[in-house]
C-alpha cells in the first residue's frame, strides 16, 4: 500500500518527481560545466592560432618524389599555387557558388552548423541512411591548415573547437578568402586562381558562372570531377551545382539557364604518358598507408620503365583502329611491373585497366576448369563435345561444329563452349563462383547456367591477379605499386610485406590448369602468344567481337590484356587469339629477356581421395578372383573345406568366399544390396570418361586446329 505525504501525494509519485528533477538539475550542470570547458578550449586555441597574414603566408602541401623500381624518378608532385586573390578581386559568382554548394549557413553560423548536425542525426536516426559529416567552410579550412583527414571522433572535436576559434578570431570575409585560396582542388592545383589556370587557362579574376560551377564541385571529390580525368562527370557535376545555388537564391532560373556548361572550353591536358596509368592508380593509395606526415617524401614504387615502354608499345601497336586497350603485368610477388590504361594518356586518361568492366568471354574458363580438377577431373579425362540445353540456354561452339569424345586438354585449349556448359552442369555454378572469389574477382557474379561463358564483367587487374595465382601454384596474390615511402631524409615511413601465406586451391589443381594453360598457346587458340619459351595463357573474346582478351604467365610474369572499344561497339575481327595475343606476345619477349627459362610443373600429385582404385578394379576376370576362408584368409583354389567342388556353393559357409565387389557390400552390411555381376565393365560416369588407347587427342586436334580461334 502507498504511504501519503502530507500532501496528500503517494509517495511512489513523489519519488519519480525527485529523480526527475535531480536528472534535470544534473543535466543543467553538465552543460553548464560543458560550455564552459567549451569556451575555455576555444579561447586557449584562438590565442594560440597564427594572424591572418600568416596564414595567408603560410602554403600548404606536401611535395612528393615518385621513384621506380631501379630508382629512377618517375615525376615530382606537389601543390601548384596560383596567384593569392583578395575576397573583392574573387567572383561574385565563385563566391556564391562555393558557399551554396558547400556550406548555405555560411554567413549565421558560428563556425559549426547545429542544425546541419540535427538534420544529419534526424535523417540516420529515421532511417534515411548512414550518419554523414556535415562540415562547414570555417571546419574544411580548420582541417586542412591545421590537422589531417583521419576518420575519427578526436579529428573531428578539434575540428571543431578549431572552427569555432577560427569564428571568433577572424571575419567572415577572411575565413572565406583563406578557404578559397587554399581548397584543394584536384591535378595539384590549390586556391581558385590555381585551378582557374589549370583547367580554363586564365586568371580567377574573369571566371564565368559555368566556369565556377565547374570548380566549386571539384571540391567534393577532386579526382573524380576533375575536368581532366572526366570532363563529362565535371559539367555532370556543375549541373548540381547550379541547381543547388538556384534552389537557395543567389541565381535565377535564367541566370542557370544561360550557364552554358557545354560550350566551356578546358585547357589542353599537358604532356603525359602512360606512367601516370600507373602513378593515378598507385598514389591515392597513400592515404591509407601513412598519416599525419606532411613534409616531402619519396615515394618507392614497383614499376618497371623497360616494362612500361614495352607494354605501351605493345597495345599502341596492336590495337585495331578505333578500339582501346589495356595492360597489367604482375611479378610473383604481386608487384605490378607495367600498367597501360588506354592507347595515350593525354586524350583519354581513363585507367581501363583498373576501372573498366567487361565480359572476359572465354578466359572466364579458367575458374570453370579449376572448379572441374578441383572436384575431381583430370586434363586427359574423356568429356562429350555435343549440342546440350540446359534450362532452356543451348550454348554453340564458336566454329559451329562439335568434336564429339575429346580430352579436357583438348576442350580447354580449344576452348569447346559445349564443354564447359556441361562442366558447369556437373560441378555447379556457385562452385564456379566461389572459385573466382577466391582468386579475386571482386565484381558481381551471376550464376545463371551462361556465366561459364563470361558473361559476368569483370576487371583486367582482377583478371591478371587470378592468373597470377594460378601461376604461383595456388597461393593468393595481391597486386600492389608501392614498396617504400620515406622522408626526404631517408627515414622510412612504409615498407610493404608482400603475404604470400594463403593458399587457395591444391597444388594438384593449378598444376592442372596450368597444363591446360600451355596446351591452349602450344596448340590451341592462343598460339599467337607464343615466346619461344613455355607459356601457358588463355584467350577470351565475347560476343559480336565486344570484347578481346589474352591472359597468361611466363618465366614468373603474369600479363592481361584487353582490347575493345569504350562504347562496348562491335570491332571487327578483333578476337583473343589475334591482336590481344600478340600484343601480349610482343610484351612478354621484352618482360622476360634477362629472365632464365622456366618449365612448369604439371605433375599432378592427387590426393588420396582421387587415388582410391576405379569400379574396374573390383570387376576382374572370373579367373583373378581370390579366394578367403572364414576368417577372411586368402587360400589358394583346392584348398580348405570343399575343394571337391571348385567354386563352393554360393552361401555355403563351408565354401571359400570370392573377394569381389558382392563381398564387399556384405563386409559393409549391405546384405540387402541386390547381387552384383561377378565380372563386368564399369559403365562410365558422365561426363568424363578414361581415354581409350591411342592416339585420339591428336586425331580430334588436327580437325580443331582450324576451328573456334575466336575463343
Amino acid at each position: 500500500m502507498a504511504v501519503k505525504d502530507k500532501g496528500g501525494k503517494t509517495g511512489s509519485g513523489g519519488g519519480a518527481r525527485l529523480w526527475f528533477w535531480r536528472l534535470v538539475k544534473i543535466g543543467a550542470a553538465s552543460a553548464v560545466f560543458g560550455l564552459i570547458a567549451l569556451v575555455v578550449a576555444v579561447a586557449t586555441v584562438m590565442g594560440s592560432l597564427p594572424s591572418f597574414n600568416d596564414l595567408k603566408s603560410s602554403p600548404n602541401g606536401q611535395m612528393i618524389l615518385v621513384k621506380a623500381a631501379d630508382g629512377t624518378e618517375i615525376m615530382q608532385l606537389g601543390p601548384s599555387f596560383g596567384e593569392w586573390l583578395d575576397i573583392d578581386n574573387i567572383p561574385q559568382v565563385m563566391k556564391d557558388a562555393m558557399v551554396s554548394v558547400e556550406d548555405r549557413r555560411f554567413a549565421y553560423h558560428p563556425g559549426v552548423d547545429a542544425i546541419g548536425i540535427g538534420r544529419a542525426i534526424y535523417t540516420s536516426a529515421t532511417g534515411g541512411g548512414r550518419l554523414r559529416a556535415t562540415s562547414t567552410i570555417t571546419q574544411q579550412l580548420a582541417r586542412n591548415i591545421f590537422l589531417s583527414n583521419s576518420r575519427s571522433y578526436t579529428r573531428k572535436i578539434r575540428e571543431g573547437i578549431l572552427a569555432l576559434a577560427l569564428e571568433q578570431k577572424f571575419s567572415k570575409d577572411q575565413i572565406l578568402e583563406l578557404y578559397l585560396n587554399k581548397v584543394y582542388f584536384g591535378g595539384g592545383a590549390y586556391g581558385v586562381d590555381s585551378a582557374s589556370r589549370k583547367f580554363f587557362n586564365h586568371d580567377a579574376t574573369t571566371l564565368s558562372l559555368a566556369e565556377a560551377a565547374i570548380i566549386a564541385g571539384l571540391v567534393k571529390a577532386p579526382s573524380r570531377y576533375s575536368p581532366t580525368a572526366d570532363s563529362e562527370a565535371a559539367i555532370g557535376r556543375a549541373g548540381v551545382v547550379l541547381q543547388v545555388m538556384q534552389d537557395v537564391g543567389t541565381i535565377s532560373p535564367a541566370q542557370a539557364a544561360d550557364a552554358d556548361l557545354e560550350g566551356v572550353k578546358f585547357a589542353p591536358e599537358k604532356g603525359q604518358n602512360s606512367v601516370r596509368y600507373f602513378t593515378d592508380w598507385a598514389l591515392p593509395q597513400l592515404d591509407t598507408l601513412i598519416e599525419g606526415n606532411d613534409e616531402p617524401i619519396v615515394v618507392w614504387t614497383t614499376l618497371d620503365l623497360n616494362m612500361q615502354r614495352a607494354g605501351t608499345n605493345a597495345i599502341q601497336a596492336y590495337v585495331p583502329g578505333g578500339a582501346q586497350g589495356a595492360l597489367v603485368a604482375l611479378d610473383r610477388d604481386g608487384a605490378v611491373r607495367a600498367m597501360v590504361g588506354g592507347t595515350d594518356y593525354v586524350t583519354s586518361n581513363y585507367n581501363r585497366a583498373t576501372s573498366a568492366l567487361r565480359q572476359p568471354g572465354s578466359a572466364w574458363k579458367l575458374f570453370v576448369y579449376m572448379a572441374a580438377l578441383e572436384a575431381g577431373y583430370k586434363p586427359e579425362d574423356i568429356v562429350t563435345d555435343a549440342p546440350i540445353t540446359i534450362g532452356g540456354w543451348t550454348p554453340r561452339n564458336s566454329g559451329g561444329s562439335y568434336a564429339g569424345d575429346i580430352s579436357l586438354r583438348t576442350a580447354f585449349a580449344y576452348s569447346k563452349n559445349t564443354v564447359a556448359a556441361r562442366i558447369g552442369e556437373d560441378v555447379g555454378t556457385s562452385t564456379i563462383a566461389n572459385m573466382a572469389r577466391r582468386f579475386g574477382i571482386t565484381t558481381p557474379i551471376t550464376t545463371l547456367p551462361s556465366m561459364v561463358l563470361g558473361s559476368s564483367e569483370v576487371r583486367v587487374i582482377d583478371m591478371v591477379r587470378a592468373f597470377a595465382g594460378v601461376s604461383s601454384g595456388g597461393v593468393a596474390i595481391a597486386p600492389y605499386g608501392i614498396t617504400k615511402v620515406t622522408t626526404s631524409k631517408g627515414d622510412v615511413l612504409y615498407q610493404h610485406e608482400a603475404d604470400l601465406s594463403q593458399v587457395l586451391v591444391p597444388p594438384y589443381v593449378t598444376a592442372g590448369m596450368t597444363d591446360l594453360l600451355q596446351t591452349a598457346v602450344n596448340v590451341g587458340t592462343g598460339r599467337a602468344a607464343q615466346i619461344g619459351r613455355p607459356v601457358a595463357g588463355k584467350t577470351g573474346t565475347t560476343n559480336s567481337n565486344k570484347d578481346g582478351w589474352f591472359l597468361g604467365f611466363s618465366s614468373g610474369i603474369t600479363t592481361g590484356v584487353w582490347m575493345g572499344r569504350d562504347d562496348a561497339r562491335p570491332v571487327g575481327g578483333l578476337q583473343g587469339g589475334t591482336a590481344p595475343a600478340r600484343a601480349f606476345a610482343a610484351f612478354m619477349k621484352v618482360a622476360v629477356a634477362k629472365r632464365k627459362v622456366e618449365p612448369f610443373d604439371t605433375e599432378l600429385t592427387l590426393p588420396e581421395w582421387q587415388l582410391e582404385p576405379d569400379d574396374e578394379a573390383y570387376f576382374g576376370s572370373p579367373d583373378d578372383v581370390i579366394f578367403i576362408d572364414e576368417n577372411g584368409n586368402a587360400v589358394e583354389p583346392g584348398e580348405g573345406p570343399g575343394a571337391s567342388q571348385p567354386g563352393g556353393i554360393p552361401g555355403d559357409p563351408q565354401q571359400p568366399e570370392r573377394l569381389d565387389e558382392n563381398f564387399i557390400d556384405r563386409a559393409l552390411g549391405r546384405d540387402s544390396a541386390p547381387q552384383r555381376p561377378q565380372a563386368r565393365q564399369a559403365e562410365p560416369r558422365p561426363p568424363v570418361r578414361r581415354p581409350p588407347p591411342g592416339a585420339q587427342d591428336e586425331r580430334v586436334a588436327s580437325r580443331l586446329r582450324d576451328e573456334d580461334e575466336g575463343q
